[in-house]
């Protein structure tokens, strides 16, 4: 399930966008919206006490301020596609690949926790949707020809799961799990909070927004 769900959530995704051909709208950011709120709550309610019990609390500290660091660095090639924004033009017979590395690095790093707590997964594909949904949505209007499209989305989607797999069976991501799930919570910080204290307009929550959030971190608390 944890190979599989992730890939499904992806290309369904890719899916729904090319047979809808829906517009970037208010119900896709109030996703984005849960989508940071419950990945934020799980990695409070889960991860941050999985990595702070069995080691060096000052080490695991450095380790979630370089998954903070190394999310900024991936930003500055993929422009905060992770969290929603594409501000890309593309051309139609050159694949993107720099937006790909950055994507494909983040969603490698997500997966890693993703072996080790189903709560993750569940934070993982919540947030994933909506991401591939406007990633689809951009990749679809864009002048990119259409089998570079699909073997974009095609690759993206089996990243996460990639980063499970190597943190189950290699060897050595089992023995630097705790840090690398450290890294990971780094990432999901910067993600979540940029979802959600990102303003679109005027730098001020609405109420529909303040609900879904509520919403996002009462469900994560339930789990």
């Amino acid at each position: 399930m944890i190979y599989v769900l992730p890939i499904i959530a992806v290309l369904l995704s890719f899916v729904f966008v090319y047979l809808t051909k829906p517009k970037k709208t208010l119900y896709i950011n109030l996703m984005l919206a849960f989508s940071g709120a419950f990945l934020l709550s799980i990695t409070f309610f889960e991860l941050l006490p999985e990595v702070y019990k069995e080691t060096n609390s000052k080490v695991v500290a450095l380790f979630i301020l370089a998954g903070v660091l190394l999310q900024v660095f991936l930003e500055f090639f993929s422009k905060g596609a992770e969290h929603g924004h594409m501000h890309f033009v593309l051309k139609k017979n050159e694949f993107p690949t720099i937006l790909f590395l950055s994507l494909a690095i983040h969603a490698l790093v997500e997966g890693m926790p993703v072996a080790s707590d189903s709560n993750i997964l569940y934070g993982i594909l919540i947030h994933k949707v909506p991401v591939a949904l406007i990633l689809s949505i951009f990749l679809i209007n864009s002048s990119l020809k259409f089998s570079l499209s699909v073997l974009f989305i095609v690759l993206f989607a089996f990243m996460t799961p990639l980063g499970s797999f190597l943190a189950l069976e290699s060897t050595w991501f089992t023995q630097y799990k705790i840090y690398l799930q450290a890294l990971a919570v780094g990432v999901f910080l910067h993600i979540a909070t940029i979802i959600l204290f990102e303003s679109s307009k005027g730098h001020s929550f609405n109420l529909q927004k303040l609900l879904v959030i509520i919403l996002g971190i009462a469900t994560a608390y339930l789990l």
